[in-house]
């Protein structure tokens, strides 16, 4: 696997080497000492599974108390990925990096805790496998305003469409006004 930090060097863009032939092809998605070895030292208790349709915009999420990491990757389709640095001590406080994942990329994205996360669908469809390094606590999630002038994301929309949202991320709060970690 490549490890390829991002402009916030704590995301870590991942792109995992493909044996592949006529039959398909194998590769590994996670392994403890590789990732270890490029600083992220995750250890993982759900796994969730999404599909989204085309011009779903997801996010931008993340819980105040029990902070997930997330090992992001897109199996099905093709969506552009977003992390906010939510930690007022970081030098990157409030700047986002953004990659396009895809099933024929095969690229993954950590998201550490401590970042909201989004994601905007660009295929007919597409299906998001990740791993969280602690439980869904909805009683403790979070969402940012996906289109915040302050944030000024850049987001990949189709022509003319505006995406379509859940009711709650249309009550997504502004970057000033969000609750951050410390």
């Amino acid at each position: 696997m490549r490890f390829v930090p991002t402009a916030i060097p704590d995301v870590v863009l991942i792109e995992p080497r493909v044996f592949g032939d006529e039959r398909g092809f194998f590769m590994e998605t996670w392994r403890d000492d590789a990732f270890a070895e490029n600083g992220i030292n995750a250890a993982f208790v759900q796994d969730n599974h999404s599909r989204s349709g085309q011009g779903v915009l997801r996010g931008l999420h993340y819980q105040i108390r029990c902070p997930q990491g997330k090992l992001v990757r897109v199996i099905s389709g093709r969506a552009f990925d977003v992390v906010v640095d939510l930690r007022r001590s970081s030098p990157f406080f409030g700047r986002w990096v953004g990659e396009i994942l895809s099933a024929e990329n095969k690229k993954m994205f950590w998201v550490p805790p401590g970042f909201a996360h989004g994601f905007y669908v660009l295929s007919e469809s597409a299906e998001f496998l990740y791993k969280c390094t602690d439980y869904y606590a909805p009683e403790h999630e979070r969402s940012l305003r996906w289109d915040d002038p302050e944030l000024a994301i850049a987001w990949p929309l189709s022509a003319g469409d505006e995406p379509r949202l859940s009711a709650k991320d249309l009550a997504g709060v502004a970057f000033r006004e969000a609750e951050c970690y410390p």
